[in-house]
């Protein structure tokens, strides 16, 4: 049983990756036309570390069938299988509670996790949105993450189970997202919040809910905390995605192209800032941002061109890349040291954003 919460817990559940089963690891964009290399970003300096390379090592000579060779209700739940495997130890939290709230169609649940007793005084609020390409992934495949995140950073953290594609394109569930965020700002006491603290985070398609979040509720929003998002999808080829999108770093174009498939239909989001947050017109008065990339991953350079394009309008942006693991590191602190140093540094981040 872990008796304490942090790096040193994390680090007592990293284990051998050996039993994983499958070979790829996704998120979900479009990428395609004119090609873009941000600040010279064309080789990657650093090695893999090696957790990481082991990592890759096993699930390649493992096989198997891409997750975008696989039927969506079998690729969830194949994704449930690897974040339980390469998660660590499940943390203990002093309470969490499964909630429903209103949401524009339909009920959108809802976990809420408590790090200690509630006081006289207010936690902060954290509202997190689950990765997985918008098609995958639920409440339980980020709840160690969000356990995590309360106890580390003292935060209450409200995590949404939004609306998947293909059953709900966009934008249902960004709009979920948007909804969500809304209640639990009007309604943080009630959960032991103070609402003047209100931060959002997602990790790959909940980092691009987080930052468009963030946009459109802006005078809400106290900090937004994006981890390996995806920000662009427009023509722009970025230099990361050409290098590390061939399926050898867990995620590739062929998953991209099937996620966002699934997610768009016929429908164009190029152009469409709840889509592509990178598209505002305006980024000016948004609230500080700390952006988290991989260094093998495909999504890394928009990553990095989102966190400059905050910067560049006046917002307090940093942009932190841990250069030697992949996408999705932050799910896998069972498996992969990035993940440990990730979620301490992000953690610690939170907390001082919200003191």
């Amino acid at each position: 049983m872990v008796t304490r919460v942090g790096a040193s817990s994390l680090n007592r559940g990293l284990m051998n990756s050996s039993g994983i089963d499958m070979a790829v690891l996704w998120l979900s964009d479009i990428a395609f036309g004119h090609r873009i290399d941000i600040n010279s970003w064309e080789n990657t300096k650093m090695p893999l570390d090696q957790s990481t390379d082991t990592l890759l090592k096993n699930i390649a000579a493992q096989g198997g069938p891409a997750f975008h060779e696989l039927p969506v209700d079998t690729c969830r739940k194949v994704f449930k299988e690897v974040v339980s495997n390469l998660q660590g130890d499940v943390l203990p939290i002093h309470h969490s509670e499964d909630r429903e709230i209103a949401g524009p169609s339909g009920p959108i649940p809802i976990r809420v996790f408590t790090p200690r007793e509630i006081g006289t005084e207010k936690f902060p609020v954290l509202v997190q949105f689950h990765g997985g390409g918008w098609v995958i992934g639920d409440l339980d495949t980020h709840d160690n993450m969000c356990r995590y995140f309360a106890n580390e950073a003292d935060v209450i953290v409200v995590a949404v189970a939004y609306r998947l594609a293909p059953e709900h394109r966009f934008p249902v569930g960004i709009d979920d997202c948007i909804a969500a965020t809304e209640w639990v700002h009007a309604n943080a006491a009630s959960i032991g919040a103070n609402s003047a603290k209100l931060a959002v985070t997602g990790d790959s398609a909940g980092g691009n809910m987080a930052a468009v979040v963030a946009q459109q509720l802006s005078d809400k929003v106290a900090f937004q905390l994006l981890l390996y998002p995806a920000t662009d999808f427009s023509t722009t080829v970025y230099a990361s995605r050409e290098k590390f999108g061939q399926g050898e770093y867990f995620l590739s174009s062929k998953d991209m192209d099937w996620f966002g498939e699934h997610l768009f239909g016929d429908y164009d989001p190029t152009n469409d800032v709840k889509a592509s947050p990178i598209a505002a017109s305006d980024l000016s008065g948004l609230p500080p941002a700390l952006t988290v990339t991989a260094g093998y991953d495909p999504l890394r350079d928009e990553g990095k061109a989102y966190a400059d394009a905050l910067a560049a309008a006046g917002v307090a942006s940093e942009y932190k890349c841990f250069v030697g693991t992949i996408h999705g590191f932050a799910s896998f602190p069972g498996c992969l040291e990035a993940g440990v140093e990730g979620l301490g540094f992000m953690a610690q981040r939170l907390k001082a954003a919200l003191a």
